[in-house]
């Protein structure tokens, strides 16, 4: 079936009404520091946060700072992140990002896309992620699994790209809305919107979601 597309006023009044339901929506990720956060997102890639909020713990008591990541040894790394998908190649990430922010930052994490995205395991939905959880900066939207599949479904965009669905969103989601509407989508997604089967007599726009590529729903 064709895609089909919310009108700008059919949009904007979705994500008020998705905004206003989920305003406790937050970044589902456990972190304190800057430094904390850049390793629990490269982690996060292909894994579900529950995973990764239980591993970071002990990894946060071991490494505190760049030059606690730059200097690691690989195979004590990946002990503390073995139960993630891709360990190694993450903890290799780890510890080269750390390794650049370390000798090119002075041990600080950068707040710039054009610096976040040239660090190894970092592309521009966590570069995103980093400057609006870390340092308040709203440059973009970070898209996940759930903003693509939700604004596919919603009508928002039709693009399966992840830069593209950004630009969209972009274009169509109100700036102030961009801060948190990654974390709103998300929790969406889980309560109502599901990766399978829509709960859509339980969903809160029904009655304008064209619910594009729902074959079956609740």
């Amino acid at each position: 079936m064709p895609f089909k597309k919310l009108d700008q006023e059919q949009a904007t009044k979705a994500i008020e009404a998705l905004e206003k339901e989920y305003k406790d929506a937050h970044y589902y990720l456990n972190f304190r520091t800057p430094v904390d956060l850049v390793a629990a997102a490269i982690l996060s890639a292909q894994t579900h946060d529950e995973v990764v909020n239980a591993v970071t713990p002990e990894l946060f008591k071991k490494y505190k700072t760049a030059k606690d990541y730059a200097g690691a040894d690989t195979e004590e790394l990946m002990g503390y992140v073995k139960r993630v998908t891709f360990a190694g190649n993450k903890a290799r990430n780890i510890i080269n990002t750390f390794k650049i922010i370390e000798e090119k930052y002075g041990g600080k994490v950068p707040n710039k896309m054009e610096q976040l995205v040239e660090l190894p395991g970092i592309g521009r939905k966590t570069a995103n992620t980093i400057l609006i959880n870390a340092y308040g900066i709203v440059e973009g939207i970070p898209v996940d699994t759930w903003v693509i599949k939700l604004s596919g479904r919603i009508g928002l965009s039709a693009s399966k790209d992840p830069d593209d669905i950004e630009q969209d969103l972009m274009k169509t989601v109100d700036r102030k809305y961009w801060k948190n509407i990654t974390y709103v989508f998300k929790t969406h997604g889980k309560k109502v919107c599901q990766s399978q089967i829509p709960v859509c007599s339980m969903c809160l726009i029904n009655r304008t979601c064209p619910r594009n590529n729902v074959a079956k729903s609740k």
